[in-house]
């Protein structure tokens, strides 16, 4: 048998590139999936939030409490009844709450219930409490 082209002992070169095209496809394909799957992941509970002329904190990752517009209490994505909320909360707020504790309440609830959840939450030592808001439309 004769080898074409080459001689015995002797060896191939050797391509030391590597092909990147096909990690580049690979690459691009996960941006976009993340880029679709981000906005989906940001998680809680969805109210349709008060508008108020305010400006923005600074966003701190406190204890979220929510009441949507069927007036269900959620302590971050855990929902509670009222009375297992007022048993909790102090105990809740004390372990997550070290930076602040922020109420998000629907704007169909009613005043009543937003009030009895408050002060539950100032009965507990919680100072640092938040009403959360969306931005009004300003004119141009």
């Amino acid at each position: 048998m004769a080898n074409r082209g080459r001689r015995r002992g002797e060896r191939l070169p050797i391509n030391a590139e590597i092909n990147v095209v096909s990690l580049i496809d690979v690459m691009m394909l996960l941006m976009v999936i993340f880029m679709i799957t981000a906005p989906i992941m940001q998680g809680g509970v969805d109210v349709a939030l008060p508008k108020a002329e305010a400006r923005p904190l600074e966003a701190k990752s406190g204890l979220v409490v929510t009441v949507n517009r069927a007036g269900e209490i959620f302590v971050d994505k855990d929902k509670l009844t009222y009375e297992q909320f007022r048993a909790s909360f102090k105990a809740l707020a004390s372990q997550h709450g070290k930076n602040g504790v922020y109420l998000r309440a629907d704007q169909g609830v009613p005043y009543g219930m937003v009030v009895r959840v408050l002060a539950v939450m100032r009965a507990s030592g919680s100072t640092d409490v938040g009403l959360v808001a969306e931005p009004e439309d300003m004119p141009r």
